[in-house]
């Protein structure tokens, strides 16, 4: 089975399956591509948005409509 063939049948599960495939998967991936102090920089950096007042949040309903609305 190609990869496209696979996406397409993954697409097709309900969405708790793709959620549970999701996470199977991402745990899967080995973490020690080094990625974790970047995140930590990123995660650092964004709190301090929020709390200074210079980065807004998003009510987490528009974000996952927005996303959906933008792979429709």
């Amino acid at each position: 089975m190609s990869m496209e063939q696979l996406e397409n049948e993954a697409m097709k599960l309900p969405p708790e399956e793709r959620e549970r495939l999701g996470v199977k998967l991402l745990s899967s991936v080995d973490r020690g591509l080094g990625f974790e102090a970047e995140w930590a920089k990123e995660i650092d950096r964004r709190i301090q948005g929020l709390e200074d007042g210079s980065a807004k949040s998003i009510p987490g309903d528009d974000v996952f409509r927005e996303a959906l609305d933008r792979v429709k």
